[in-house]
């Protein structure tokens, strides 16, 4: 077999893992993902609403999935953080002491910015990436906490809202594991250019470009 051949065959199921990523995320609406208007549910619709905003699901799969690729302490300590610093974002939307700016952008940035460090193997110090997983976590907490208060059963939406998010982290990392282990990482590094892309995406629908 030539070189191009291995090449080939080497990058061949990351890129089939990238595209099919990409194209089941544009393939799917992401426009107003949480602007909801009206009351809303309880616990389903808090369970539903990380799953099916997918700029917030690719997000916190990333989370896990880099917290897997970075290996060591962060393989807990960042799943951990996110949610964790998320609370304390959804509390500032619950009470609307103050408005976040451009909280779509940002959330959307989230993505590419995650998605990035995934596809570049970027390896910081430790605190400095719980630093950018807290950072994004605030925006993202903000974006659920401002419509807490507009649930027909805030408390049922909020345990919803906290067991999703929680699956998606351990879905993140479960999958980071499992794929870090294909061609010697280069299918995480596809993963991640794939997350790369649907975050430009996410970034240009909600005006940030």
């Amino acid at each position: 077999m030539n070189t191009r051949s291995i090449w080939n065959s080497r990058w061949r199921a990351p890129s089939a893992i990238a595209l099919t990523l990409l194209a089941s995320i544009l393939s799917t609406r992401t426009a107003d993902a949480h602007v909801l208007g009206g009351s809303f549910g309880g616990f389903g619709s808090g369970f539903q609403h990380p799953i099916l905003g997918f700029d917030h699901f690719l997000a916190m799969a990333s989370v896990g999935i880099w917290g897997a690729q970075l290996g060591g302490r962060s393989v807990w300590t960042l799943p951990v953080t996110f949610p964790l610093i998320m609370c304390i974002g959804g509390v500032i939307g619950m009470l609307g002491a103050f408005q976040l700016p451009y909280v779509e952008a940002v959330i959307a940035l989230s993505v590419v910015t995650l998605g990035i460090a995934i596809a570049l193997r970027w390896r910081p110090p430790e605190a400095l990436s719980l630093i950018v997983v807290a950072v994004f976590a605030i925006f993202h907490g903000y974006a659920h906490g401002v419509e807490l208060p507009q649930a027909a059963d805030p408390a049922a939406y909020a345990v919803g809202f906290v067991v999703a998010t929680g699956l998606i982290h351990v879905f993140g990392l479960l999958l980071g594991l499992a794929v870090e282990r294909l061609y010697r990482g280069g299918a995480t590094r596809g993963v991640g250019g794939a997350i790369t892309a649907c975050g430009l995406y996410f970034l240009f629908a909600s005006g940030g470009l």
